[in-house]
């Protein structure tokens, strides 16, 4: 089986782009700036062999065209009902694709919601979501429904459990907080919690989390929880009347929350 090591690429204000290597070759995913994939890449000396893009938003394709420019023919993947400049290979729900320099599968998901066209990437254990899933969290709502963030979520959480989740931004422990209104008593949230501060205090990445991790720490994926459910009755002044309704509540309380 081959082995990849992936590397956050810290940008913006709380931004990755992650590298996946095998020592040779690398895989680049949503490269919202070039500066630190192109340092990142001559610095290991390490060719890219793809760029996968999850959705159209500039922080995660703003650094596609010069990358590009130093690399021509590199393979570029990005979602079919996107129109993003330089994909060569669209994709969309199913697909599969493989990198052959690097010996990685993947599959693609649809993850619509934050944007129509948003894709992940799945494979050898890894899930490349870019902002359809956060730690403790989940993407806006901007060109889709809360039933498309339903959906979206639930494929996600069906994955095995050990499943790495890399998302594409440091959102954990703001994210953290307003789980903590959502859902007040979750000890398994508490000690994850404790753990994520604890890395942000050395500089550290919270990232990877795992598909298990979020389902017992995410009040987006817990909407068929009690002690949610009650503190979205609380907060909305009336019981959402099933798992839609609890997960629209809560992601328009996330909206506006300030803890």
């Amino acid at each position: 089986m081959p082995t990849f090591k992936v590397t956050p690429l810290p940008f913006g204000r709380d931004n990755y782009i992650w590298l996946i290597s095998n020592g040779r070759h690398a895989v680049l995913v949503d490269p919202g700036e070039a500066a630190p994939a192109l340092a990142a890449l001559q610095m290991n000396k390490l060719k890219p062999a793809a760029i996968l893009l999850t959705h159209h938003h500039s922080d995660h394709i703003g650094g596609v065209g010069e990358i590009v420019a130093h690399y021509p023919g590199v393979p570029l993947y990005g979602p079919r009902k996107d129109d993003i400049d330089h994909v060569d290979n669209p994709v969309g729900n199913s697909d599969r694709i493989f990198i052959e320099a690097l010996e990685l599968e993947l599959q693609v998901i649809d993850v619509a919601a934050h944007t129509h066209g948003h894709v992940a990437y799945f494979g050898h254990g890894m899930l490349f979501c870019g902002d359809a899933l956060f730690s403790a969290g989940c993407g806006r709502i901007f060109e889709g429904s809360p039933s498309d963030l339903e959906l979206a979520l639930g494929r996600l959480a069906r994955l095995n459990d050990k499943t790495k989740v890399y998302c594409a931004h440091e959102y954990t422990l703001a994210n953290l907080a307003f789980a903590r209104a959502a859902e007040p008593e979750n000890a398994a949230r508490d000690r994850y919690a404790a753990r994520c501060e604890a890395l942000r205090r050395q500089g550290k990445p919270t990232l990877p989390s795992t598909i298990a991790i979020e389902r017992a720490i995410n009040p987006f994926l817990r909407t068929d929880v009690e002690n949610v459910i009650r503190s979205v009755a609380v907060h909305c002044g009336t019981r959402p009347a099933n798992m839609l309704t609890c997960l629209a509540a809560l992601r328009a309380w996330k909206d506006v929350f300030q803890g």
